[in-house]
């Protein structure tokens, strides 16, 4: 075992060091705060059954009247708006989420939009999408001769 020096400056970042990864975090690779920040950020559950295309929102607090869903080719865009409650007074904490969201999502296999199918219970939008029907898996009986 050897005895060291403890030099304290060398541990410590440079201001460039600093600036070039404030930048870094804040414009390469945007966090999820700047996403949400902006109001875009609308976490989805996206599954497949045999029949269907399944899209979960959690969207506590919105009307139903106040999303739009549209489905162009294979891709959904959900929008809508969480307005901000009349509060009287000085906020001490404020972590809810309020504002204007927009979230699209490229599903990559055929559908059939004009059968979807939207449901809205709990503050979560459930969006069922068949799938085409030349997707779908088929059972083919076989027959003895």
């Amino acid at each position: 075992m050897s005895i060291s020096r403890w030099e304290p400056f060398k541990e410590m970042m440079t201001l460039r060091e600093a600036m070039d990864r404030l930048f870094e975090d804040s414009f390469v690779r945007p966090s999820r705060f700047f996403r949400e920040a902006a109001g875009t950020y609308l976490p989805l559950d996206v599954y497949t059954t045999n029949d269907a295309v399944v899209i979960r929102a959690s969207v506590p607090g919105v009307k139903p009247d106040d999303v739009e869903i549209t489905i162009e080719g294979d891709t959904v865009t959900i929008r809508g708006e969480i307005k901000a409650p009349q509060e009287e007074g000085t906020f001490l904490l404020q972590e809810q989420r309020y504002g204007p969201f927009s979230r699209s999502i490229e599903l990559a296999l055929p559908v059939q939009a004009d059968k979807a199918e939207a449901k809205f219970e709990n503050g979560v939008l459930t969006l069922t999408i068949p799938k085409a029907e030349e997707i779908k898996p088929r059972v083919i009986k076989v027959k003895s001769a």
